[in-house]
Parts: structure tokens; C-alpha cells; sequence
């Protein structure tokens, strides 16, 4: 049977000070892992209304794969303010269309042919996409190989305690930033901890397998039950980081995925963000020299973005 992997979630317009363009965390994963050679999917819904049909028609010109459900709910958008470092700050619209995801018959077929799913906090927010979501995560195939992995793009106040339990409880590959896991360190009594204790306590508590940790330019650090390995960040000429999280989970997730080494995976996880932060908007057509020789591509969609 095929499987699938699947960036469920938001899909929306990032208003970039150069324009904008296309994102939202679990779309950009599913656009990164068809990059590197997988049958993607991104899952979401979008309005109808223009930048919900640009949505759709942008994702058929790239190739992506697509359940967009359309919703009576305006299209997502986010106004994307970014320092003179390409460090970005986000102003995320509300009640839209991808936070009324809908569980169909389409997505419970999705889910049973579904081995990886990446997933945020963000589109957990409102009740219906929350629902959905989780749905969608439990229904998957309960295997060796099936990953599910939580993205956890914490942003402004669309988080609770209770939505980051459930999602841990859900998930077995946690990614998380520096700053989030400060949060995350008050939200669970590890405040005393070291940042690699906190991670080895958030695996330990909720059966992870991975648990990987950015920290800008300060590197990042991969953790696995026996394993730790830390990668410093390339120094490169940064446009804007949107994206770049996302650009990291889904080549880490695309290496291992291929039968890659945990120092492999993390390596071409580094290089390839490393990439995307020289580019501008969170969607960014990688070339075959950052992909890495152990991770074939399914198709070159560089020439096909506008």
C-alpha cells in the first residue's frame, strides 16, 4: 500500500516586508519532504476566496500534493515583521479557514495510509482543528516505522498546557527551539534543569524517540534515548529564517526516513536550513547540492515557484 507523509495544519499567506508568500509550518514540511523525494501531502483548509484558490493553484504548480478543504472561514494570514538579524515576529489572524479543519472520510483514509504526520500547536488553537487533528493522529498506522512528529511553533497566546500534553502524548518526535523550551521548562517544574535534562525528561515522560533542539546560531542538538549529537550552525549570509525550522524537521525526518544515521540525518538537517535561511519566505526550492547524496529527489520543482 502507498504510503503517504503529511504536513497537517495551517496554510496560509506569510506577509513578508518583500511581499507575500505562501507558508505555515506543516504545509512547508510536506513541500520539503516532496523536495527530498517523498509522497507528500499538506493538509488544511483555506477559504473561498482568492488567496485560497492562489493556495490551491500554487501548490498544483509546484507539484505538492493537497487536501484543502475550502471553508466558509476567510484564508489564514500572518504579518511577518523580520530584524535586521532575519530574525522574524508574527501577527497571526484568527477564526480562519484552517482552524475549522474538518475530520471527512477523505482524511480518515489519509490517516490509515499515513506513516509520518508533522503537526503544530498553532492550528490546535480552536476546538475543531484540534479535534481533527488528533483524530487524524490516532487513526494513523501504529507501527515500528510511523512517525508522527510535533512541530511545536509556539506563537503569541495559542497554546495551553492542556494542548501541549495531549500533543506530546500523541507524538513521538518532539522539535522544539531554544525559547520554547524555556516555556515549556516553567510549563512542566523543569525550571532547575539544563536544557539537554529538560529534553532527555520530556523523552523519558512521554516516550519520544527523538527529540530535536535548535538554538539559532548557537547550533542544534539531536537526542535519542542512547544517542546525543550536537551540530554548530553554518555561518551564511541570512535573507529572513522563516521557515527554517520547518526546512530542518523535514530533512532530518527525510534522512532517517532513507535508513540515514541520527549525526547523517542531523547533518543534512543543518545544511539544508542553512540553505533556506539565505532565501527569503518559508517555502524555498532547494537545490540537488543541498539535498545530500543519501536522499534522492522525486522531481526538481525549482524552476516552478513564483
Amino acid at each position: 500500500m502507498e504510503r503517504y507523509v503529511v504536513g497537517i495544519g495551517d496554510a496560509l499567506w506569510d506577509c513578508l516586508p518583500e511581499g507575500r508568500k505562501i507558508g505555515g509550518a506543516p504545509a512547508n514540511f510536506a513541500y520539503y519532504m516532496m523536495q527530498l523525494g517523498f509522497d507528500s501531502l499538506a493538509v488544511s483548509a483555506v477559504g473561498d476566496d482568492p488567496l485560497g484558490t492562489e493556495i490551491r493553484e500554487t501548490f498544483d504548480r509546484i507539484g505538492l500534493k493537497h487536501i484543502l478543504e475550502v471553508s466558509e472561514y476567510p484564508t489564514g494570514t500572518v504579518t511577518v515583521d523580520v530584524d535586521e538579524n532575519g530574525i522574524p515576529s508574527y501577527d497571526i489572524k484568527e477564526n480562519v479557514a484552517y482552524d475549522h479543519l474538518t475530520y471527512t472520510p477523505c482524511l480518515a483514509e489519509t490517516a490509515c495510509r499515513c506513516n509520518v504526520a508533522c503537526f503544530g500547536s498553532m492550528t490546535q488553537r480552536h476546538p475543531a482543528s484540534r479535534k481533527t487533528i488528533r483524530r487524524f493522529l490516532e487513526e494513523m498506522p501504529q507501527t515500528e516505522d510511523t512517525y508522527k512528529v510535533f512541530d511545536i511553533n509556539l506563537r503569541q497566546d495559542f497554546y495551553d498546557k492542556e494542548i501541549i500534553s495531549e500533543s506530546l502524548r500523541l507524538c513521538n518526535v518532539l522539535k522544539i527551539n531554544d525559547e520554547e523550551l524555556v516555556v515549556v521548562k516553567n510549563m512542566f517544574g523543569y525550571e532547575g534543569e539544563s536544557d539537554e535534562q529538560a529534553c532527555r525528561k520530556l523523552m523519558a515522560e512521554w516516550g519520544l524517540k527523538f527529540v530535536i533542539l535548535t538554538c539559532g546560531v548557537n547550533g542544534s542538538y539531536v537526542f535519542t534515548e542512547n544517542e546525543k549529537s550536537f551540530m554548530d550552525t553554518p555561518k551564511v549570509e541570512v535573507a529572513d529564517t522563516v521557515g527554517a525550522g520547518d526546512s530542518f524537521i523535514s530533512a532530518f525526518m527525510a534522512a532517517i526516513l532513507k535508513g540515514e544515521t541520527v549525526r547523517e540525518a542531523h547533518a543534512l538537517a543543518v545544511n539544508v536550513s542553512a540553505y533556506v535561511c539565505t532565501q527569503y519566505g518559508a517555502m524555498v526550492a532547494l537545490p540537488d547540492d543541498v539535498c545530500g547524496a543519501g536522499v534522492s529527489r522525486t522531481r526538481d520543482s525549482r524552476d516552478d515557484r513564483s
